[in-house]
């Protein structure tokens, strides 16, 4: 059991390194120093509080989105439509905003967030409700919602929030998740309070399905409907419910991105890549709060340093992609390195134990 555990720890960190060989693997091809790009990376993220609390920034709404994706895959499904679900919720708080900006910030802020997670969660638990009483498949319809969302939301921003503009005018400050506090601690970067928000969704999230009822429900769903049925657990209830919290969190850091990030709402020509982000960011954290917290916080920091590195050692930003990309195809081959990793301890075993064979065989002698 302990060794379960602890390979479940070593293969991110496997994959992570496999990630960055590869990258400075082509970087070389490209006569690219691997050295310079990677340190010109490192410096951009983590090199100063203000690139920290800029990495910080970005790795908000992925923390959230990979924690709703992990719900829905602790219950058995695949939902795809994490990115559909935290465009929703984007332009749920946004229009919140917008709608009563004179409010005061200790109600409009919660008013804001709030219909961001019930505008994702409904929208997510539509393929929730399809998928409990008609069987269909939650991968195909939460693509197919992805595209829905987009376009209704592009349709809202230039017909309904605006006059034929591509972008909403800026919330106002009562609605802004911006804090001076944070601002000033990280040399006025971009930090802002939805940091926080994260860190206690992770907390909420680890108790909610390790710790409740509700939590071994949807546990107990993902690994067999059937013996939950059997066991009295209502399996339509159970894959609403996990779509519905999925869905949430997901809107949740749509809601981020709306209140803190961007602090409006725009025409979008394609769906924004944190939803699809968020996603890697669950599986290199398997699933685990505190795993996407710190699979977050370096994605986050691939991101915002990958900026820096043109600038810095020349290296073309989209290395930063294979990296990503690398490191979601190594932790997709997981079980080979599983694999590799139990004939390394096989190994181990054997030459442990091969100098007492030897030992009796010759006392038999």
């Amino acid at each position: 059991m302990k060794n379960e555990k602890l390979k479940g720890a070593v293969i991110p960190i496997i994959s992570v390194l496999l990630g960055l060989i590869l990258g400075g693997i082509i970087m070389l091809a490209f006569s690219y120093n691997p050295i310079e790009g990677y340190t010109a990376l490192l410096q951009g993220s983590l090199g100063s509080v203000f690139y920290f609390g800029e990495t910080l920034r970005q790795a908000t709404p992925l923390i959230l989105v990979a924690l709703g994706f992990s719900v829905a895959k602790s219950a058995g499904f695949f939902n795809i439509g994490v990115a559909g679900q935290l465009v929703i919720g984007w332009l749920g708080s946004v229009m919140m905003a917008l709608m009563f900006p004179t409010l005061p910030s200790f109600i409009l802020i919660p008013l804001c967030v709030l219909a961001g997670i019930l505008l994702g969660a409904l929208w997510a638990g539509i393929a929730g409700a399809l998928r409990a009483y008609f069987g269909t498949s939650e991968v195909i319809v939460t693509i197919m919602l992805n595209y829905s969302a987009l376009y209704l939301t592009n349709h809202i921003i230039r017909n309904v929030l605006t006059k034929s503009d591509d972008t909403t005018k800026k919330i106002s400050e009562n609605a802004s998740l911006r804090s001076e506090a944070l601002t000033t601690m990280t040399d006025y970067s971009t930090i802002h309070m939805g940091i926080v928000i994260a860190l206690l969704m992770c907390i909420v999230s680890w108790i909610l399905m390790k710790k409740t009822i509700v939590g071994f429900e949807l546990r107990s769903v993902g690994l067999n409907p059937f013996a939950a049925e059997y066991a009295g657990m209502s399996a339509k209830k159970n894959i609403i419910l996990a779509m519905l919290i999925s869905g949430g969190l997901a809107g949740l850091g749509g809601a981020m991105e709306g209140l803190g990030n961007f602090q409006n709402i725009f025409v979008m020509s394609s769906l924004p890549g944190t939803g699809f982000d968020g996603m890697a960011v669950a599986l290199l954290g398997n699933g685990q709060p505190l795993g996407i917290l710190l699979s977050g916080i370096l994605f986050g920091a691939l991101k915002v340093g990958g900026v820096s590195m043109p600038m810095a050692s020349g290296v073309p930003t989209e290395v930063v992609d294979i990296v990503i990309a690398s490191i979601i195809f190594f932790v997709g081959a997981s079980y080979l390195i599983r694999h590799i990793l139990d004939l390394l301890e096989k190994r181990k075993k054997k030459a442990i134990l091969q100098p007492k064979v030897n030992a009796r065989e010759g006392e038999a002698g």
